[in-house]
């Protein structure tokens, strides 16, 4: 690449970063507070949600009950040290015997089940973005057809669509395609310089040198290139762990919109097409990668009193685990079907951190929800990290349940990312957000919780504050038993904490208030949440938030 070029670079470079690692980096400078998101503003200084204050005063005393909440995810490390004894059990269920027991049309589901893995054992880990698989599809029926080849209105619209993807597809895989190429040439050049310097420490004077210094003309290219990353606020860690980044962006040439990688049917082997078949898959509920699932699981209700690790929200609950969301975009037929499994085996409450742009099936979805509605479960997902407006952008699942119903699903709780930051900064930078579409907000930067190997982590995202709000529900459904969904969903939502002032439009500097881009205006707190449920036990209604 020519040397002009390479200020785009660094920008490339910090986009990179920023969008790959939304779940997984601190977006912020500072280092976060321990236990944050558990601590008392009042108390503690730190604007979390009242976790440990509510079991020192409102829940002190109490008697609870266990509730089951499922984690449609990943996967769970199910023998974690911090989760192994609040992983569900399914006693009907005899271990690795080879037999469905219990009737319920999955053999061996010990622990929950997983969709994307074969009978064989075999699992999926990787797979292609939504868009992906509908550009292929539409693209088998209408590649080098014109709009005058096409007949009847049902194919004109589906026409009309494959143009709108097409266009979509073939800009977003390009520029997958050149951030892979870009950060492997990155790549190349941070080792090129690594080897050069050799062992002297990685900054702009020491580099300069090489670059002006050196006689070989790729040593000198390559000290230009990292000069110009380091002069641009990339810093030395963030080139030392150049890897990871290549990986990040390897993923999206190579699974993401990749049309010619598709391992649903070799490793899976059901009839995708068919949205109303449900038995298929495997028990193995960890997986390949269970680093975002386990991570999910225990901050909803890692052990609180082991002296281990780290305290989830909840203290009286089992985590069920079903597996359907990989390294891409989750399928509509699973998702259906986790939210199905998780109602029909007793989970109160299901955390779905996941979501995506496009809908392949969007009424199978809606169909399983209206049933987690009808048996009274509650459902909360998390809102996505694009920083952008859900109220105006595509983002699938939600809680609106067809388009000639227009009607909004009475368990569903949407969650935005809070940060414990002040002047502003009391939004996490990627927290998607929405007036109608986004309920409340609860913390989702930097909050340290379980990954596998018995392990924990400082993760970030949507996805970690949804779990915080599950952990709650699983709170008022275990203290308060006779409460719906529905009524803890307004629980929830009545008893948010107004956040006061102006904040940082997520996503930009722009000022806004919470109020102005959430239904509530609020982050939720556990202490104002079981002060209302004690006044709404065993009332028919709760008032509308």
């Amino acid at each position: 690449m020519k040397f002009q070029l390479r200020i785009g670079i660094a920008v490339l470079f910090l986009f990179v970063v920023n969008a790959a690692f939304a779940n997984y980096l601190n977006p912020t400078d500072s280092v976060a507070p321990d236990n944050w998101f558990n601590l008392d503003e009042s108390k503690d200084g730190v604007r979390g949600v009242s976790t440990e204050e509510a079991y020192k005063t409102v829940l002190k005393g109490k008697k609870s009950r266990t509730v089951i909440v499922a984690v449609i995810d990943s996967g769970v490390d199910i023998e974690h040290e911090d989760l192994k004894d609040v992983i569900w059990v399914n006693k009907g269920e005899i271990p690795d015997n080879g037999k469905d027991d219990d009737g319920n049309g999955y053999i061996d589901d010990v622990h929950g089940w997983n969709f994307i893995g074969g009978a064989d054992g075999k699992n999926i880990n990787a797979d292609n973005l939504e868009i992906t698989r509908l550009y292929r599809d539409l693209h088998a029926e209408f590649d080098g057809m014109s709009e005058e080849d096409v007949k009847g209105g049902k194919a004109k619209k589906r026409y009309a669509r494959y143009l709108e993807i097409k266009k979509d597809f073939d800009k977003a895989s390009k520029r997958a395609i050149g951030q892979y190429n870009q950060m492997k040439m990155i790549s190349e050049a941070v080792a090129a310089v690594t080897e050069a310097l050799d062992g002297k420490e990685m900054n702009a004077e020491n580099v300069g040198a090489i670059a002006e210094g050196s006689e070989d003309e790729k040593t000198k290219q390559a000290a230009q290139i990292v000069g110009n990353l380091l002069g641009n606020g990339v810093s030395p860690e963030e080139l030392a762990g150049i890897d990871r980044y290549v990986e990040s962006s390897k993923s999206g040439a190579e699974y993401y919109y990749n049309v010619n990688f598709d391992p649903r049917a070799e490793i899976v082997g059901d009839d995708y097409r068919n949205s109303k078949e449900t038995v298929y898959g495997n028990n193995d509920v960890e997986g390949p990668d269970a680093t975002h699932g386990t991570h999910v699981a225990g901050i909803i209700g890692a052990v609180r009193n082991n002296d281990v690790g780290m305290k989830g929200v909840a203290d009286n609950v089992q985590i069920m685990s079903i597996r359907c969301v990989p390294d891409g975009d989750e399928r509509d037929k699973d998702v259906a079907n986790a939210i199905r499994y998780a109602v029909d085996n007793g989970a109160s409450v299901i955390n779905m951190s996941f979501g995506k742009g496009y809908s392949y099936d969007e009424e199978i979805v809606e169909k399983a929800i209206k049933y987690a509605m009808k048996k009274d479960v509650l459902l909360v997902h998390a809102a996505g990290n694009s920083a952008q407006n859900n109220d105006t952008d595509n983002n699938f699942p939600n809680d609106l349940l067809g388009k000639k119903e227009n009607k909004e699903a009475k368990n569903w709780l949407e969650i935005g990312a809070a940060n414990w930051g002040e002047d502003g900064n009391q939004l996490a930078t990627f927290s998607n957000y929405g007036k109608e579409q986004v309920d409340v907000f609860a913390p989702g930067v930097d909050l340290y919780a379980t990954v596998p190997q018995s392990d924990y982590a400082s993760l970030s995202g949507t996805s970690m504050a949804a779990p915080v709000v599950a952990g709650t529900a699983a709170v008022l459904r275990s203290y308060f038993p006779t409460l719906t969904a529905e009524q803890v969903k307004q629980i929830i939502m009545e008893s948010a904490v107004p956040l006061e002032g102006e904040v940082n439009m997520p996503g930009s500097r722009e000022k806004t208030t919470l109020a102005e881009i959430s239904k509530t205006g609020g982050v939720i707190n556990v202490v104002e949440a079981v002060k209302l449920a004690e006044k709404t036990k065993g009332k028919k209604k709760v008032k509308n938030p």
